[in-house]
């Protein structure tokens, strides 16, 4: 008898891998994943570091959420963007987010922003790629303003701009044409939503408003919504019409026979002895 138990590894099973297979030859297709949509963006600015997302939640080719948040907190001086599948980096995030606290009980000082994303990276790492949380971190501490990229599969980039998910190419595309170093916050709050606009207006996964999280010493500006970029359209006319608008060409008439049905009713008391 073992005097300590095996304990269970972290990570995904694959013991129904075999199975899988199996049910594969005989016919049986697994599901394939659902695409989801985002435009998430963030860039360094003179005196902090701002975030933008947009707020759709897509399902395939279906709008499951218009007021999707993706922009989460981690600290007090942390926050996250999250793209892919909106439970995984809902869920990421949230952890993170408990032991960045316990960290800070423990210490008694801010949370570094480096510290956010060796958590991020070692539990993404972990799953190879399987939890669909593609992130840009971003936050204020001692050392200055810091943004942050991370990959379904753990790996980082620290740039002075970035963009993620499915509308992250046009996003990109007005960084690279407007970003200078040493913005002014407004500057930067422009163009944050210019890029977030242009991956809400050129991908049809991103869309509706723009959330925006400002960061600097002085604390977060969280503006939810910063801009509803698609704003809903307005009846220029009244489609309710009155009865007998729409003129009857020809009538046809099918006649039902109705069976009837006989009810015979039964004139004995119901016996009730015992």
């Amino acid at each position: 008898m073992a005097l300590l138990p095996d304990l269970p590894k972290g990570g995904f099973v694959f013991e129904n891998f075999q199975r899988n297979e199996f049910l594969k030859a005989k016919g049986f297709r697994a599901p394939k994943a659902t695409k989801t949509g985002t435009t998430i963006v963030g860039c360094l600015v003179k005196d902090g570091v701002i975030l933008g997302a947009d707020t759709r939640a897509t399902s395939g080719s279906v709008i499951a959420d218009k007021y999707s948040d993706k922009i989460h907190y981690m600290a007090k001086n942390i926050y996250c963007c999250g793209a892919g599948t909106a439970a995984d980096t809902l869920y990421v995030t949230r952890m993170v987010s408990s032991n960045l606290e316990l960290h800070r009980l423990n210490t008694n000082r801010v949370v570094p922003v480096i510290c956010a994303l060796r958590m991020l990276k070692q539990h993404l790492f972990r799953y190879q790629g399987y939890v669909s949380a593609a992130l840009v971190l971003a936050g204020v501490d001692e050392d200055g303003a810091h943004l942050y990229s991370v990959t379904p599969h753990g790996s980082s980039d620290k740039l002075p701009f970035t963009t993620m998910g499915s509308g992250s190419l046009a996003a990109m595309a007005v960084f690279e044409t407007r970003w200078k170093p040493n913005m002014t916050i407004e500057e930067g709050k422009k163009l944050v939503r210019d890029s977030v606009a242009a991956g809400i207006f050129n991908d049809l996964g991103s869309g509706n408003n723009i959330d925006m999280c400002i960061i600097t010493r002085d604390g977060v500006d969280y503006m939810r919504p910063y801009e509803e970029a698609n704003l809903k359209g307005q009846r220029l006319n009244s489609y309710v019409f009155d009865k007998g608008a729409t003129p009857i060409l020809t009538v046809h008439t099918i006649p039902l026979e109705v069976e009837e049905v006989m009810v015979r009713h039964m004139d004995e008391t119901m016996d009730t002895s015992a």
